[in-house]
């Protein structure tokens, strides 16, 4: 089992270096005159050079990126280029809060669509067509569109829940929980229906192997064959869909956040985008890839524990 962590963990690092290097690369490459971008477009030529010197902006790219990876390594970013903040402390005081809808809305995810899931591969009728049926309607859906519609009825005409995000560093729980209430369930209706239909077709995969019927001609009881072995075997092709809907959710998490004015990494990644703070969009980009990098090796532990194959494969 520690091998197969090592061998997952190792492969991690190296996707984690490859995307630092090739983001840092384009970055720098397609941002044009990234001093002039800074000073604005009265500063003089003087002025621009010496904040390309004062910023390293003269120096080789290879250098450059060299120098950025030593201090990577180190978990020093550097700090922004705007508001001089350590790129370390502001995405710190965004973290937390992207993290926590994302975390609760794939929480969500995973039991509602579980309970979907299974109940279509069950009983096929109703309930199976129910979830078709919403898995394309949520696909043709976009999640924006959905975030819209929530503040539209929730938020100005019933007066709920806050339209704007309460959240600051001093907000109490219930804040956290009122402004969180819709951007939670924007994601969850955007991610449920697609996860509850994979569920379905791997339990339904599960429910014709031959186990089964040798189960039910022992007399086990239906629950116990459904709930203890089809469940357990069917889960890590669940907890793969969980893990590329968690992905999903930490991407789309941009623009809901822009909806709700949510203080989350998505705000912080659009603002430095747009204002060629690459320290700060580095500094987003690599803690993105590696909670990505973190969730995928849970996933593959938590598969290696429920099928011996996937660490002998």
């Amino acid at each position: 089992m520690l091998s197969f962590i090592g061998k997952r963990l190792l492969s991690g690092v190296m996707a984690l270096f490859v995307v630092a290097c090739l983001t840092f690369t384009l970055l720098y490459v397609s941002s044009g005159n990234i001093a002039r971008n800074i000073m604005g477009d009265q500063a003089t030529e003087e002025a621009v050079a010496a904040k390309a010197r004062e910023l390293g902006l003269d120096r080789p790219l290879l250098l450059r990126l060299g120098d950025w990876l030593l201090n990577a390594v180190q978990l020093r970013f550097g700090n922004s280029w705007f508001t001089n903040q350590p790129v370390f402390t502001a995405i710190g005081a965004r973290l937390p809060l992207t993290l926590t809808m994302v975390l609760v809305a794939i929480v969500l995810i995973g039991i509602v669509a579980t309970l979907l899931g299974v109940t279509a591969a069950v009983k096929r009728g109703a309930a199976d067509r129910i979830v078709q049926v919403m898995a394309v309607l949520a696909a043709s859906i976009p999640g924006f569109i959905v975030g819209i519609v929530l503040v539209l009825l929730f938020a100005i005409q019933l007066r709920w829940f806050p339209a704007i995000s309460r959240i600051s560093p001093n907000s109490k729980p219930a804040d956290w929980a009122s402004s969180l209430t819709l951007p939670v369930i924007a994601l969850v209706l955007n991610g449920i229906a697609s996860a509850a239909q994979q569920i379905r077709s791997a339990f339904i995969k599960q429910l014709e192997l031959d186990y089964v019927r040798t189960l039910r001609s022992r007399g086990i009881a239906e629950r116990e064959i459904l709930f203890r072995h089809v469940l357990r075997a069917a889960a890590p092709a669940g907890l793969t869909v969980l893990s590329l809907q968690f992905i999903g959710l930490l991407g789309g998490v941009v623009i809901i956040e822009s909806i709700f004015a949510l203080p989350g990494m998505g705000r912080l990644a659009v603002d430095a985008t747009t204002q060629s703070d690459l320290p700060l969009v580095m500094g987003v980009v690599i803690y993105s890839v590696a909670i990505v990098v973190v969730v995928n090796l849970l996933v593959d532990i938590a598969n290696g524990w429920l099928n011996p194959k996937v660490r002998v494969s």
